[in-house]
């Protein structure tokens, strides 16, 4: 069966800009090269809001520019279908992979937290979780209610300041472990109080030096590409390593609400830079994918309204 579409060649036709290039071999010098990272990128910005499934043979190719050999990729999706995110179905000798139920549900809930600012008011209201003394899951479970913005005060207790007691209840549903765990809803004393309590359960220090390096690497990119239009290859690649590098460093973020957070608060700058050159290379990215990326029997269909929504609207 013949397809008729264009496959775009990144670096044949057009060179990156050295902040571009630069930005390149960082990410292909890392070791080990995590293609199940970069793949979940992929999918999460670019393939998920286009109908949530395409051709391996594609992914081969959008992979290809980030240096992710064929065998990478094929060894990569394999994995993450064995670990739920992705389902296969197949045509021949070709394949397609499309988010599972429980994929689409975990992507969901990072595009939230990833494209979404920040909160702007704040009740004073703490939601304390009281884990079991002890468990062969209770690692697991701290891990990953870390990654939903809960600090850690002791083995035991963790705090979040932003979700409602409701809200803590559903996610502990979807986590292994966390049936005995007590729930509490609390007030703090006073504002000193309360910050005392966000610098002991989050590094926010190291939290800032990921946000300045994010900021450093990207600021010389926004300025590269200025104003012009930017080839649809490279607004790809820039699109997928910004969102790649700030889901690392975002994904770890409370999200606090300002009045925990130290003035000036360098998450709020990165949230911007990010945004705005998120916006400048979509149009551009969605053009290269267009003509690089397919379903089986069809073209990916034009991305949805909740991607142009993404950063508050990005036009």
């Amino acid at each position: 069966m013949c397809h008729n579409f264009r496959r775009m060649e990144p670096e044949a036709s057009t060179p990156f800009p050295a902040p571009v290039r630069r930005l390149l071999r960082h990410f292909r010098a890392q070791r080990p090269l995590r293609g199940g990272s970069l793949l979940i990128t992929i999918f999460g910005d670019a393939i998920a809001p286009r109908g949530g499934a395409v051709t391996l043979g594609s992914l081969i190719r959008l992979a290809a520019p980030f240096g992710l050999t064929e065998r990478l990729v094929r060894t990569s999706v394999a994995r993450l279908a064995r670990d739920g995110w992705l389902a296969a179905q197949r045509s021949g000798r070709r394949s397609e992979y499309h988010l599972t139920r429980s994929g689409s549900e975990r992507f969901a809930q990072a595009t939230q937290r990833i494209y979404g600012e920040g909160p702007k008011e704040w009740d004073g209201r703490w939601t304390l979780l009281l884990l079991p003394p002890c468990g062969p899951q209770r690692a697991g479970l701290r891990e990953s209610l870390k990654w939903l913005g809960f600090g850690q005060l002791d083995p035991s207790l963790l705090a979040h300041p932003g979700c409602s007691p409701a809200q803590a209840r559903h996610w502990l549903r979807n986590l292994d472990g966390a049936r005995d765990a007590l729930l509490l809803h609390a007030l703090g004393g006073d504002l000193s109080a309360d910050r005392r309590l966000a610098a002991q359960g989050w590094d926010l220090e190291e939290l800032a030096r990921r946000y300045r390096r994010f900021i450093a690497r990207f600021a010389l990119i926004d300025t590269a590409l200025g104003g012009r239009g930017t080839p649809p290859s490279t607004a790809f690649l820039v699109r997928t390593l910004l969102i790649h590098e700030y889901r690392k460093t975002h994904l770890q973020d409370p999200l606090l609400p300002p009045a925990l957070l130290p003035r000036d608060w360098v998450g709020t700058a990165a949230y911007a830079l990010c945004r705005r050159l998120y916006a400048r290379v979509f149009a551009d990215a969605e053009t290269y994918l267009s003509a690089t990326a397919r379903r089986l029997h069809r073209p990916l269909p034009a991305a949805n309204g909740a991607a142009h929504a993404r950063f508050g609207g990005i036009g």
